[in-house]
């Protein structure tokens, strides 16, 4: 019932989400804000703007699948601007659901001498 990720796009609408929408209205912000087709079989991840709960839709061949998690302790690590996140792999997905923030990670340094 859960997507094979290797095949599919994961996709993360940034910011905060309203968690009272369920499978409609999260549609319609896939298709009418992401720009997305959301019966595409593609995930699409959501979270609240406590970033405790997340929403994953997606479109499972003969109707929507709508999975929610919701934490009792901490936070989801979350992008707040669309330039910071858009799709990301099914690897970086397991690291969200572990709490693991990629979005803030070192980045490279590249020096062109040593003095």
């Amino acid at each position: 019932m859960f997507p094979e990720l290797a095949s599919i796009n994961i996709y993360v609408r940034p910011g905060r989400t309203d968690m009272r929408k369920q499978v409609n209205g999260l549609s319609v912000i896939v298709q009418d804000y992401m720009k997305e087709d959301p019966l595409s079989g593609n995930l699409f991840l959501f979270c609240n703007g406590k970033r405790r709960i997340l929403k994953a839709l997606y479109w499972d061949k003969n109707g929507f699948c709508l999975w929610q998690k919701r934490l009792e302790k901490h936070k989801f690590p979350w992008p707040d601007t669309e330039e910071e996140a858009k799709e990301i792999s099914a690897k970086r997905l397991e690291m969200l659901l572990k709490g693991i923030d990629f979005w803030h990670e070192h980045k490279s340094i590249k020096y062109t001498k040593v003095s």
